[in-house]
This record gives C-alpha cells, structure tokens and sequence, in this order.
C-alpha cells in the first residue's frame, strides 16, 4: 500500500502541473491542459486503482492549495475522477472459462473488461464533464445562452485597447454577431466530441506506455472487434430526439448526443479496420480516411454511420461470411 501511495502522490503532482499550465496562456499548455488524466492513468493501470485515486485527490488538493477550490472540484470533474475510473473498469475481470488446447475449461482464464464498453464510458463521462460545466455560465437556457455570448465576446474582443462597450471585430468574419450566436450553440455539443477524443487518447496513449514498461495486467485487446451494447443506440436516439427541443434539456441532450455519436465514431473506424484486413491497398485507405478526417473533420460523421450500421446489421459478420474462411497454406 506504501508503494501505491507513493505512486499516487507522484502521478497526482505530475497530473496537477499539466492541469495548472493552462494559466500560463500558451499555446502548448492547451496540449498539456488535455494530457492532465495521463498520469492518473498510468497509475491506475500500471499499479492499482488506489495509485489512481490518490493521484486524482493528490493533485486536486496541490491545486486547490496554489490556485484555490475552484480548481480542485474542476480537477477532480474534469481530469482525475474520469480517469480513476476508466483505469478501474480496464483492469476489471472475471473468470472467463476458456478452453485450454485439450478441451478442458481453464479456470485461470479471464474475460476483462470490454473495450467497447470503455469506449461507451467514456463518451459518458465526456458528456458529464461538459454538463457539470455548464452552470458556470447559467442554470437555464436563456441565462447560459447569455453568459457563453458574453465570455465569446470578451475573448473575440481582440482589437489593443477596445473599450468595453465598442463593437465586435473579427478579422475575415463580416457578421460577428451571427458567428458568435453560431458559437453559442455549437460549442457545448463540440467541447462533448473533444472530450470524448482527449479522454480515449489518453486512456490509449496510457495504456501503451504501460504495456511497454511490461506491467499491463491484461492482454492487448483486439480493437477491430469491440463492440457496443445495443441499448446504447436507443440511448443515442433518445438523446438525439431530446435535442430537438428548446430549452435547458435541449441542450443537455445535444451535449450527450454529440458523445455518444462520437463513440459511434470510433466504432466506425473499428469496423472499417475489421472489413478491410486482407485488400492489398488496406494502408492506403485507412491512411486516406485517418487524414481526410485529421483534416477536415467532417468525413468523421460517415464513420459514425458506419459505426451505426455495425450496431443494426452486423457487418462484419456479414464481410467476413463472404470472404469465407482462410486458405490453408
């Protein structure tokens, strides 16, 4: 236990340097703002849970003591809790009675926990860490849509020596206040996307770092085969719907669809790695769909769709019938 607190404490120090160099206001805190869950995660997966859990309170307590409490709930919400847990539920298993080369059921044989539910918890808790920010800025619609309008408009208020009350200016942008309203309402469903990326990168990059170093406790799962619970597609289709509506709830269920459709994302590019295994040009089309997305963004949502269809039609079941079984070599 000695050992897990002296890990926790460190991985918690590290966790709240990268979380407090976001006050500096360069660029590349922004990186190390989002690599905040890291060490948590390395801990938790590399030693215990409790390594976790003391990182996540360790470095929220650091912050609170140089920064204030502010910072120490925001911490505990946005980086360490979220990261405590995910590395909790990776290293979840019960016994999974494989057979062993004789036929016979092997009683050390484990099923860990599947990665496409990490995938689901983490969309959750992207969506979570954006609903617990939103009181910031208001407890109902109209309160929230004003106060996010008027933090955009300080930050796009970029001319030196503006007066308050001066209008708005934006190189390029010949309607500001079209853009910023534009803004109002994208930014709370874009911030769930993001979040759901920042926590599956670092839960991935974590999980790697811990793998080379040889203390991963379970073996490497094959990523092209998770999948989805197929409750969750009910849950992204009631959510979608909820976000048709006007008011608060509206926006709470636009933040959670933007998650859960993002999920769908990364099942998409799971199918699309499981489909296409054995085409001679795989490395070039997964190469085109990784960049076309790293560029423009949007070629993600055919992905999600992809991911969609998986979940209604089993489609790599279906690939891999038509393909039939390997030849003998």
């Amino acid at each position: 236990m000695m050992q897990f607190g002296l890990i926790g404490i460190g991985a918690g120090a590290a966790a709240a340097l990268l979380f407090a160099s976001v006050t500096s206001g360069s660029w590349l805190s922004i990186l190390l703002f989002y690599l905040a869950p890291l060490p948590i995660m390395i801990a938790g997966l590399g030693w215990s849970h409790w390594a976790a859990l003391i990182a996540a309170f360790t470095g929220a307590l650091a912050l609170a003591i140089f920064f204030g409490p502010v910072f120490f709930f925001a911490f505990l919400a946005g980086a360490g809790m979220p990261a405590w847990w995910l590395g909790y539920l990776a290293l979840l298993a019960r016994p999974g009675g494989a057979a062993s080369h004789n036929g016979a059921a092997r009683s050390d044989a484990l099923e860990w926990y599947p990665p496409g539910r990490l995938v689901v918890w983490t969309a959750m808790l992207a969506a979570l860490i954006v609903v617990v920010a939103i009181p910031n800025f208001g407890t109902d619609a109209e309160t929230f849509r004003a106060g996010l309008h008027n933090a955009l408009s300080r930050m796009l208020r970029v001319e030196p020596g503006a007066a308050a009350g001066a209008p708005i200016a934006v190189p390029g942008v010949s309607n500001t206040g079209r853009l910023i309203t534009f803004l109002v309402t994208a930014i709370p469903p874009a911030a769930a996307v993001l979040a759901t990326i920042t926590i599956l990168i670092n839960l991935w990059l974590s999980a790697r770092i811990v793998n080379f170093s040889g203390r991963l406790k379970r073996p490497w799962p094959q990523l092209s085969t998770m999948t989805f619970p197929r409750p969750f597609a009910a849950t992204l289709a009631l959510a979608m719907g909820l976000s048709f509506l006007d008011g608060f709830v509206g926006i709470l269920a636009g933040v959670l669809s933007a998650s859960l459709l993002m999920a769908y994302g990364i099942l998409g590019f799971a199918v699309l790695h499981a489909i296409t295994h054995g085409i001679k040009s795989r490395p070039f089309l997964l190469g085109g769909v990784y960049a076309s997305v790293l560029v423009f963004g949007w070629p993600v949502l055919a992905l999600c769709l992809l991911g969609l269809s998986e979940t209604a039609f089993d489609l790599r079941a279906r690939v891999a019938r038509k393909h039939g079984p390997p030849t003998p070599t």
